[in-house]
């Protein structure tokens, strides 16, 4: 690869880096349409991962604490499952980043009610109803028992 090539690479990584967090996998497939040599993908990574501009860590702490208070815990362990983060890095993010001890984002029955009084105005009426709203919790990741509990007793 000429020495460009490689610069080029470097300042696409450095680009992306600077709108947001990323992780390893993100950055491989958005920097992978800049250079024929795939093999200079992952020493630039690397480097940035030494010198501390990327972390999957980092990235999966970001990601939670912006999107906590739309999706249940379901839903965020699957997105960033989506985005190549490792499982136990995931589970660290999660645990740290949705500590109710911590005050950041509650309980996952409070997040879950905060986005049902969000979308619906109240309580389910009839068995049709009660299938809608629990079909939307369950989309946005919350777990079953947590969206049960939520729409038998909403003001609780």
């Amino acid at each position: 690869m000429s020495r460009f090539a490689a610069d080029v690479l470097r300042e696409k990584a450095l680009r992306l880096l600077a709108q947001r967090e990323h992780s390893r996998a993100e950055m491989v497939r958005k920097l992978a349409d800049r250079t024929e040599d795939q093999e200079e993908i992952p020493a630039l990574l690397d480097h940035l991962e030494q010198v501390g501009l990327l972390s999957d860590a980092r990235f999966a702490a970001s990601y939670v604490r912006s999107h906590a208070g739309r999706f249940g815990v379901m839903r965020l362990r699957h997105d960033l499952s989506q985005r190549g983060v490792a499982e136990e890095v995931a589970e660290a993010a999660l645990a740290s980043e949705l500590d109710p001890e911590e005050g950041s984002c509650g309980a996952e029955m409070d997040r879950a009610r905060a986005v049902w009084q969000k979308k619906f105005k109240e309580a389910p009426t009839d068995a049709r109803e009660y299938a809608r709203q629990a079909r939307f919790l369950q989309g946005r990741g919350f777990p079953a028992d947590t969206l049960h509990k939520l729409l038998k007793h909403p003001s609780d």
